[in-house]
């Protein structure tokens, strides 16, 4: 298991490099960049939900699963976690800028799907685990080491605690691997990355402040859409 280091070791080295350059950083760069990795974010989106096989699991998955995370509050838990992480870790670090707290708190939750739930780290941990492959991870460990400065710049240090629950979700995914994939189909993965897609997409959105997307709440889709794909291909299909 090589991708999940590799991936949490550049988002950790992007963030203290973003943090600690981060006032010397140029201004245009550290407001417009995020918008074109918003951008990208929505472009990344488009190519997987194209990939759609069953679209009605997909958008059944998606409403239920939003659902769910509403009544969990998902979004709410999340970021009540990170305003304490960032309580703790500006006691030790400078302060995150000039960035209020809700503004900090909605780019946190936006970040949280974008490094740790995105269908690349998901899709790529998996393969990996089956293949040995860690191709995809790598991929996005690139991605991530440019990414994670420009948002570490007005965010501070605190960017660099997502590297915990990206670890964690990767490397379940990995030692799971070999007991989810054998269980799957190509459609079903297909409808997964659609899903996923979906999410992205709205990560995207949410990123450049078009739209605040309630992206948290939608994690629980994930984990519904890949069972609601085979029961709809094998019952209605």
């Amino acid at each position: 298991m090589i991708g999940p280091f590799i991936n949490g070791a550049a988002l950790l080295a992007g963030s203290v490099a973003g943090a600690m350059i981060g006032p010397k950083l140029n201004a245009n760069i550290r407001t417009r960049m995020p918008m074109v990795f918003g951008c990208a974010s929505m472009g990344l989106g488009v190519a997987m939900i194209v990939k759609v096989k069953l679209l009605a699991p997909v958008m059944l998955a998606l409403v239920v699963g939003s659902l769910l995370g509403e009544i969990i509050k998902l979004d709410n838990i999340i970021q009540n976690c990170a305003a304490k992480a960032r309580i703790v870790i500006e006691k030790l670090t400078r302060p995150s800028g000039d960035m209020d707290q809700e503004e900090f708190l909605d780019k946190f939750v936006a970040l949280l799907v974008l490094f740790c739930m995105s269908g690349t780290g998901i899709y790529g941990s998996m393969t990996e685990g089956m293949t040995g492959d860690a191709t995809l991870l790598i991929v996005k460990s690139i991605l991530d080491f440019f990414t994670a400065p420009i948002f570490a710049s007005t965010m501070g240090f605190t960017v660099g605690i997502l590297v915990f629950p990206q670890f964690l979700v990767q490397s379940l995914l990995f030692l799971g691997a070999s007991l989810i994939l054998p269980l799957t189909t190509p459609d079903m993965l297909a409808d997964f990355s659609s899903c996923g897609g979906l999410i992205m997409l709205a990560t995207g959105f949410r990123i450049c402040g078009i739209k605040q997307f309630p992206v948290a709440n939608m994690i629980p889709a994930l984990i519904l859409v890949m069972p609601l794909s085979y029961l709809w291909a094998t019952y209605l299909g």
